[in-house]
């Protein structure tokens, strides 16, 4: 599964390059966001982290974001407590459905997630979403985010909220 989830990283990484080479201007291009959730398994009680996007434009209506963060499940009590951390390194598509360029969009994005504890190793992570620019750069995101590794998988079902602005 390693040597997969490295070859997703890396393909993703080159379409992003390729990208970035045909980009329309548009604002609102980089991202900062916060996202909370529930975790889909019983040991964890709550999801929380971070990340900071960027999107590289290939028309009004759709984009390419690269996103990269640092996610905590905060474990139960009765599975010894602390938390399990670990930086998600995704890419995808993302569509609006009118022609503005802002309002309804969906994303799909696929990357790897990079354990922060001690033994946990590296998982394949997919994050399909729905949400809703406005104009000023708000962004309100519902989404699923999972991880899978060596056939385990676990996830959380969350909202994003993030702030997008242009450099």
């Amino acid at each position: 599964m390693k040597t997969l989830t490295k070859i997703i990283a890396t393909s993703a990484a080159v379409v992003a390059l390729f990208f970035s080479t045909n980009v329309n201007a548009q604002s609102k291009n980089l991202g900062i966001g916060l996202n909370v959730g529930i975790p889909t398994s019983d040991a964890y009680s709550v999801a929380i982290g971070g990340d900071l996007r960027y999107q590289f434009n290939v028309d009004k209506q759709l984009s390419i974001p690269v996103t990269a963060g640092y996610t905590s499940f905060s474990v139960k009590d009765e599975f010894g407590g602390g938390s399990f951390g670990y930086i998600p390194a995704k890419v995808g598509a993302k569509y609006f459905f009118n022609e503005s360029g802002s309002g309804i969009y969906g994303l799909a994005e696929l990357g790897a997630g990079f354990g922060t504890n001690k033994g946990s190793g590296t998982s394949f992570v997919y994050s399909p979403a729905i949400g809703y620019a406005w104009d000023s750069g708000l962004d309100l995101g519902v989404k699923y985010e999972g991880l899978a590794q060596n056939g385990t998988s676990t996830g959380y079902v969350g909202l994003r909220l993030a702030y997008g602005f242009s450099l």
